[in-house]
């Protein structure tokens, strides 16, 4: 009896502790003012896992915390290369949340074929003088890293500076066994890895990861772009697997905000004081007009939706969006369906299959959506299509890091460059038109198991 007594009173403990541990949660959930549609997904978890889904929140499902651990909130300046005039609403958007304006007279060079863009990265290298900064989210341990590494050693020996910030989930592999950063660690190059997976839980926060591509040299010359550093994206010889993506070669003032973004972000991976960026002379590279646009936990607010949220809406003519991963917000979707309304070409161009099942398992059931409301889908039938870019009327091309999903709008570090200028929205058009001419426009009809399994994943969808 005493026994059955226990049992009771020890399994009515743990029930009342996990009610009391999931209504601490939710209150917190709404002091966070999160959205409602996250808050549902999250209570969802909380049904199915009631006790693994409070830590995994704590975990994984915070944003913008401001807490001791967290990184300072970035502030980009300008060395006075600054337009005074706003461009166009895009710009007047950004500035009004704090995002530096647009800069003149920057070079520009567009890269989407692999053995160029391995040529010339390894060419950056190889001429760098004082300083090389790669930051990275995959870096694997492969024949053509392996090439990187030996060149940057080699520049390390010659007592070139040399710093490598790699995200640890990303490049999970290497962050485990590191033995290949050896050498180049003993001739004096540093290499640290962004918000380390072994670290006391809530000292870190594993849903924020470093997502940037930033590879910079001798703080002048910026490469920039969707490709990260393995086979899979650039190599010596082109290969049959390949991906599709793409970078760009940058001089002038946006290659100075690229720096300050780096050192931020190198400043809170290792502990160290911020160092500033060398502040560029005011030379005139080039007729490129570009605004540096970082997004995450360190930006004040949502400052990269709220301009492709408007642009969206301000769009007379065309968007057209490459992207690898689609599971936006329901702003975003909603946006789009009112542009494709209004008259305005809206194409997403995005692979048939990508890298992912999850991936592909969530975006299907909002692809099903923009396709019942005529949005042109463009799904590309060659390798993965891994590249990221938006264009906008004839007046904006955006190239970066991020994909248009929760993950990378909302909770991981990004950065985008937003082209105003004519002959890059010229050939950004022409590489877009390349996939749109190798495609298939209508989804494969989805089974009965199919669809619940996809309108499931869109619950989930906030959390991926």
């Amino acid at each position: 009896m005493e026994n059955n007594l226990l049992d009771f009173l020890i399994l009515h403990g743990v029930f009342i502790v996990g009610e009391i541990l999931i209504v601490t949660t939710f209150i917190y959930m709404l002091y966070q003012k999160r959205t409602p549609t996250s808050m549902i997904s999250w209570l969802l978890f909380m049904i199915i896992l009631p006790y693994i889904s409070v830590v995994l929140y704590f975990l994984i499902g915070t944003r913008k915390q401001p807490t001791k651990n967290n990184k300072s909130a970035l502030e980009i300046k300008s060395s006075g290369g600054e337009s005074t005039i706003e461009v166009n609403s895009i710009d007047g958007i950004l500035r009004s949340n704090g995002i530096a304006g647009v800069s003149e007279h920057n070079s520009f060079e567009l890269i989407t074929d692999s053995v160029k863009a391995y040529e010339t990265l390894m060419d950056a290298i190889q001429k760098a003088e004082k300083s090389i900064s790669i930051s990275t989210y995959v870096f694997k341990n492969d024949a053509m890293t392996q090439q990187i590494l030996a060149a940057m050693t080699e520049k390390a020996e010659q007592g070139i500076h040399v710093r490598l910030l790699i995200d640890s989930l990303g490049s999970y592999t290497l962050y485990f066994f590191q033995s290949s950063l050896t050498k180049l660690r003993q001739a004096g190059g540093e290499v640290h890895f962004f918000m380390p997976l072994l670290r006391l839980p809530y000292q870190n926060y594993i849903n924020l990861r470093n997502h940037r591509k930033i590879y910079l040299f001798d703080e002048k010359i910026l490469l920039s772009g969707g490709m990260n550093l393995s086979d899979e994206y650039m190599g010596p010889v082109k290969r049959d697997d390949q991906w599709e993506d793409l970078l760009f070669k940058t001089q002038g003032e946006a290659t100075y905000q690229y720096a300050q973004i780096f050192e931020d972000d190198w400043s809170y991976a290792t502990g160290k004081p911020l160092r500033e960026a060398t502040v560029p002379h005011q030379e005139q590279y080039g007729n490129a007009y570009i605004q540096v646009v970082p997004s995450g936990p360190d930006i004040k607010g949502d400052a990269l939706l709220e301009a492709l949220i408007s642009a969206i809406y301000t769009a007379k003519e065309r968007i057209w969006i490459v992207t690898p991963y689609f599971v936006p917000d329901e702003c975003l979707t909603h946006a789009l369906k009112i542009a494709k309304h209004k008259g305005v070409d809206v194409k997403l161009i995005t692979p048939k299959v990508s890298n992912h099942l999850i991936a592909d398992l969530s975006r299907s059931s909002y692809m099903r959506e923009l396709a019942e409301n005529s949005i042109d889908l463009v799904l590309y039938n060659g390798n993965m299509l891994h590249a990221k870019a938006i264009l906008f009327d004839n007046s904006a091309a955006m190239i970066g890091s991020v994909n248009i999903d929760n993950r990378s709008l909302l909770l991981n570090y990004e950065v985008v460059s937003f082209a105003y200028s004519k002959t890059i929205i010229t050939e950004v058009e022409r590489w877009m038109q390349g996939f749109i001419s190798n495609a298939e426009t209508i989804m494969p009809k989805a089974s009965h198991t199919r669809r619940i399994a996809e309108n499931f994943m869109r619950i989930l969808a906030p959390q991926l």
